[in-house]
């Protein structure tokens, strides 16, 4: 294999040891690098990310490992790894300490793959070249078996040379584009990207048996009062983003109650999926104030008024929604309330979705 020459004291540079322990952070006694926290945030080394640690359901989780990836720095091959890598004729001259005595900065994830640190990448496209090579051929040795390359936009000049050696395209976001890399023989089991989009819609209605309806100014329905809409953000509760939909368009605060329903809907062209929440809220406001980007008008429509629409009598579904939710305010009919549990599994809080055992807990309960 062709080697390249290249001048290799600037990379040395750009890769020195870095303080560990100003990089350290620890959390119910797991350690990350600062570096790990920001590429699960979507920052990478593209910006971007939102508060806390946001992870990804198309993405393995990561956990630090004493077997030998590095956290904070790039990794020193040993001799032997050195020789051994060099019979697999990879591309790794003799003549240079670096390409002989690194591989990329990455971390091991728990299910024996690799995470790339995108911030730790060489700044030259040759040297990352015959870095990648290294590292692929170390990895292989160690019985790794995935490995997730985030590319940062402004870094975009390295994606046809990680292609070269053999990583497929993954998902693309602002930011970034991710590839991935199966090193053993056989099918490759990563977890494909992320199909689904999750929605929510707030049924709210007043003391008066009047529904909180919008119309909304890009709307294929054609000017039809229905009740707010919209996707839940990155890492947003089910019961938080029919709050804030509602509030977004409407300028009305909220309480959850329930999931009343849920639709699962495919769309085929697209190769995604869309699940739709339909929640119940009691209103703690009146007054509305619409979002005008969105929304052309807001209005409390008599419950009545709101069921005669030729849009909610002709469609079956619809019909179904509210014939469920007007059976939920007569207390013949119980939701799906939230409530908050902790799993060993991974320690944290979260909301679990069902029907209360005792009914004086229920809110569905009927009242005398």
């Amino acid at each position: 294999m062709e080697k390249t020459v290249f001048d290799v004291r600037s990379e040395v540079s750009s890769l020195k040891m870095m303080d560990s322990k100003s990089l350290k952070w620890r959390e119910g006694g797991r350690r990350f690098s600062r570096q790990y926290l920001r590429f699960y945030q979507g920052g990478g080394g593209g910006g971007g990310g939102g508060g806390g640690l946001s992870i990804k359901s198309s993405y393995p989780t990561a956990r630090t490992s004493s077997e030998g990836i590095d956290l904070v720095s790039p990794q020193k091959l040993s001799q032997s790894e050195i020789s051994r890598i060099n019979g697999n004729n990879c591309a790794v001259s003799s003549s240079s300490s670096y390409r002989e005595g690194f591989i990329l900065d990455a971390f091991e994830d728990e299910y024996g793959g690799v995470i790339v640190n995108p911030e730790r990448l060489p700044h030259n496209a040759n040297v990352f070249s015959s870095v990648l090579q290294t590292s692929l051929s170390h990895w292989k040795l160690k019985g790794r078996k995935g490995v997730w390359l985030k590319l940062p936009v402004e870094r975009s000049e390295l994606v046809p040379v990680a292609i070269k050696e053999g990583f497929n395209y993954h998902h693309a976001e602002q930011s970034y584009v991710m590839l991935t890399y199966w090193i053993p023989d056989g099918p490759c089991s990563l977890p494909a990207n992320a199909s689904h989009q999750v929605g929510v819609g707030g049924f709210v209605i007043n003391e008066k048996d009047e529904v909180l309806v919008v119309q909304e100014k890009h709307c294929a329905l054609g000017g039809v009062w229905k009740i707010p809409t919209g996707f839940i953000n990155e890492s947003e509760e089910i019961f938080a983003g029919a709050v804030r939909e509602v509030k977004e368009e409407t300028g009305i605060d909220t309480e959850f109650l329930e999931v009343i329903a849920f639709r699962y809907l495919i769309f085929l062209a697209f190769e995604k999926s869309d699940l739709f929440f339909i929640c119940m809220l009691r209103p703690l406001s009146t007054q509305i104030i619409i979002d005008e980007l969105e929304i052309q008008a807001a209005k409390w429509m008599p419950l009545v008024e709101f069921l005669e629409q030729p849009f909610v009598q002709g469609d079956c579904m619809i019909k179904k929604i509210i014939d469920i939710c007007i059976a939920r305010l007569g207390k013949r009919y119980c939701g799906l309330a939230a409530h908050k549990v902790i799993s060993k599994f991974d320690g944290r809080s979260s909301s679990l979705y069902y029907n209360v055992a005792q009914p004086q807990d229920s809110y569905c309960q009927s009242q005398e």
